[in-house]
């Protein structure tokens, strides 16, 4: 129950703001507030989910035993599925989309699996548990030629940090890795002979993906003339550094990507993860095989992939309908 304590105030001494997760969660009964406490560890030491899902996964339970308490719950055992309906009626009624209404009610299932498991929760409630099936929304996407303006836009710029833009463009368009997993690429993480670069993604597993000779030159120009000067005792191993010399943040990596977008007009603003969308898109318009790019972008599922197959006949289809005379 630390956590939860801990998280009642803020450095200095000062409240989180009311109806922050942080401040209903220190409002929790002790009995929830203790198993929002052991299923945190479990998120993270067991899992060993990045920080980003552990705060999404919290943030969605905290909300739920929350309104569990406001229906007068104090222990997990009156925790039922009237209460999970009761409390996604509520969010529908706010006006949740139904992306969200699904996110919310598959973690609301993983948290009664895991009470259910470790014996918190006689039964599990959310067993019984629908949730509406999300609309799968197009990922927008660069076209062909927008990409590659984008990539050689900082060409001309050969001060370090314009040497480490090229680079990080390159690389999430050439790959198609998440900013997570290129913030934590190492030097000797990169296989320069044979053009491929070692992540370690989700879940902790590590697959090998390739890239090309663009990204290979602007590799070679960031580590002869880009990372030295910019290299201190704070760098380590990194690949990737910041104007400080430490390991570049996600942050600035999203918004360098919104700047250099921002610079071409009429290029729309996909951020780093449609560059992602784009790379996996392009394969597949290029005839690349969708296990192939499952395992390049490391989704445990196909089903996940196959989201691009609707990308690219959708861009067929428009492609078609502007050209051809009889569309």
């Amino acid at each position: 129950m630390g956590n939860r304590q801990a998280g009642a105030s803020l450095p200095g001494g000062g409240q989180p703001p009311a109806g922050s997760t942080a401040a209903r969660r220190a409002g929790l009964s002790p009995a929830f507030g203790d198993a929002v406490d052991r299923f945190e560890r479990h998120l993270r030491l067991e899992r060993n989910l990045s920080a980003h899902s552990v705060r999404a996964y919290l943030t969605d339970v905290v909300g739920l035993l929350d309104h569990a308490g406001r229906m007068r719950c104090q222990d997990l055992d009156q925790l039922d599925v009237r209460v999970l309906r009761s409390w996604l009626a509520r969010l529908s009624s706010t006006g949740a989309a139904r992306t969200t209404l699904a996110r919310r009610a598959a973690a609301a299932r993983t948290f009664t699996a895991f009470a259910h498991r470790t014996g918190l929760l006689g039964t599990d409630p959310g067993a019984l548990l629908a949730s509406p099936r999300p609309h799968r929304t197009l990922p927008p996407v660069l076209r062909q030629d927008e990409a590659a303006a984008l990539v050689e836009h900082p060409a001309g710029d050969d001060r370090p940090l314009g040497l480490r833009d090229r680079l990080v463009l390159e690389l999430l368009y050439a790959t198609g890795i998440r900013v997570g997993e290129l913030v934590g690429l190492d030097v000797d993480d990169v296989d320069r002979h044979r053009r491929v670069v070692r992540v370690l993604g989700k879940g902790e597993k590590e697959r090998s993906v390739p890239f090309g000779a663009p990204a290979e030159q602007a590799l070679d120009a960031w580590l002869r003339r880009g990372r030295p000067p910019l290299a201190g005792p704070g760098s380590g191993p990194a690949l990737v550094l910041g104007a400080k010399g430490r390991r570049i943040d996600p942050r600035t990596v999203r918004r360098l990507v919104h700047a250099h977008l921002a610079r071409l007009p009429g290029t729309p603003d996909v951020g780093p993860h449609g560059l992602r969308h784009t790379a996996a898109t392009h394969l597949l318009e290029g005839g690349a095989d969708l296990r192939a790019v499952q395992e390049m972008l490391g989704h445990a599922s196909l089903s996940t992939t196959q989201i691009y197959t609707h990308v690219s006949v959708e861009r067929l289809r428009a492609a078609y309908r502007q050209a051809h005379p009889r569309a």
